[in-house]
This record gives C-alpha cells, structure tokens and sequence, in this order.
C-alpha cells in the first residue's frame, strides 16, 4: 500500500482511467482508488490488469473494474464506457492515459502506421471525451487529465509521429477547456519526464542514459510511476477548482 495523498471530495467518485493496467496507468489507478473512488480502467493487457486488480483487493480490499478495449475502435469506446456507467454512475473523473511511445524513423512510416500512432496517443483522447461529456454535465461537472509528453518539449527525435500526437494533447486540452468551463468541467495535462516503468527499463533505458537524464534534472532521482499519481489526484480534486486549461510538467525539472 502506497502514501497516497488524500482528497476527501474524490470518495466515491465514478473515475475511469484509460491504459490503467500497467506503468503509470496502473499507478493511477491504484491512486484512485486510495482515494475510496469507484473505479473502472480500460486496456488491452488481460495478464497485468488481472494482476493489478487482485493486488489492488488485497492492498486496499476494493477491486477496480477492468474493460478490455481497443481504444483505436470509436465503437469500443462507446461500449466501455456505457459499462463503467453501468457499474460506477455517471464519469466525473476522467483520465486519457493510454500511449504508445514506440520509437520509429522517419523513413519507416507510412499512412497505416501513422494513423495508427496518432489513434493510440490523441485521437482517443478526443473521443473518450465525447463518450462521457454530456454525463459529465449532467453531474454538475467534472475534470478530465489528458497526459501528454515532455518529449516534444525537448525535441526529442526519435519518435516524431508520437511527438505530433502529444503536442497535439495539449491543443486539444485548451481547446476543450473553453469549450467546456461554462458546464464546470475543468481540462487539464500532465506532461511527464522520463519516468522509469517496466517498459522503459526493458526497452530504452540504460545505466548511462538513465544516468545522464538524471543529471539533467533539478531532483537527482529516477522518476518512477507512482510520482505521477499525486499531480493526476490533485488536478482531478475539487483542491483545483480554479484551474483548467493548464499543463503540469512532472518532469524533475529539466524544464
């Protein structure tokens, strides 16, 4: 059981995290449900989204809901997000947390991949949003937490269509900000660092480029998942009630 920070206003509130089974997904989701929040996440990984719930039983004796989900699909969207209603009431939290960070070169994609990146990283975004907004604003309000990337902060090169889609998270994210403020429902991101999750370690990092990132940091210590939960808590509790349209950097301070 993790130190969660508490927010008294998100018990009992209906959340639903997408890529909530694994990484800083399943750091979010367990901070939610710290919280005494009912929570559903959506995903594709049976085997670590089983185990995150049982665990998540045993730690805290609630168990999230899981929905296994093509995110890429308008229609499984649609059908997850009727059944987290179904199981929860109406979504007054929602978190779009689901990325796919693949590396890839410039020469190498073509239309079918691109398409399929920017599904993955904004275009569910978008319409997760849509699936749940108008019982959002039949609750009296909501927050929404978009993540984005520090990666196209950075120019990092390395994954230029991931990049595009992020950047694009954040116009989405003020975009929607204004439109829906009026019905109380504040739009916000967080743009994370490098944060050290099994797939970074298995993939990417090395003892080297882990060290030279830390050293670019104010905090000289590795990022891990669970440090993004509290900035996700605090955006989506009533302690934010003034704030939308903003993007927290959770990045140890290299920007």
């Amino acid at each position: 059981m993790s130190n969660f920070p508490i927010f008294p206003d998100l018990k009992d509130a209906s959340v639903l995290i997408t890529g909530g089974g694994s990484g800083i997904g399943a750091a979010l989701t367990e901070g939610f449900v710290a919280q005494g929040a009912k929570v559903a996440f959506i995903d594709i990984a049976d085997a670590a989204s089983q185990a995150l719930c049982a665990k998540l039983e045993t730690a805290y004796g609630a168990k999230p809901l899981y929905i296994k989900a093509d995110l890429s699909d308008e229609l499984a969207i649609t059908d997850a997000v009727n059944k987290a209603v179904s199981e929860n009431g109406s979504i007054t939290v929602l978190v779009n947390n689901a990325a796919w960070d693949d590396r890839h070169k410039i020469a190498d994609v073509d239309a079918a991949y691109w398409d399929k990146n920017i599904a993955i990283n904004l275009r569910h975004q978008f319409f997760m949003i849509q699936a749940v907004v108008e019982r959002m604003k039949s609750a009296g309000g909501g927050a929404i937490v978009n993540f984005t990337s520090t990666s196209y902060m950075l120019n990092i090169g390395d994954m230029p269509v991931y990049t595009a889609a992020k950047g694009g998270v954040v116009g989405l994210t003020k975009g929607l900000a204004g439109k829906l403020g009026p019905d109380n429902i504040r739009v916000n991101a967080i743009a994370p660092g490098w944060v050290m999750t099994e797939r970074q370690k298995e993939l990417w990092a090395t003892p080297e480029s882990v060290a030279e990132n830390t050293a670019q940091q104010s905090l000289k210590h590795e990022l891990q998942p669970l440090e993004m939960a509290g900035p996700c808590l605090f955006l989506a509790s009533k302690s934010a009630s003034a704030i939308t349209a903003q993007v927290l950097i959770a990045d140890g301070g290299i920007l």
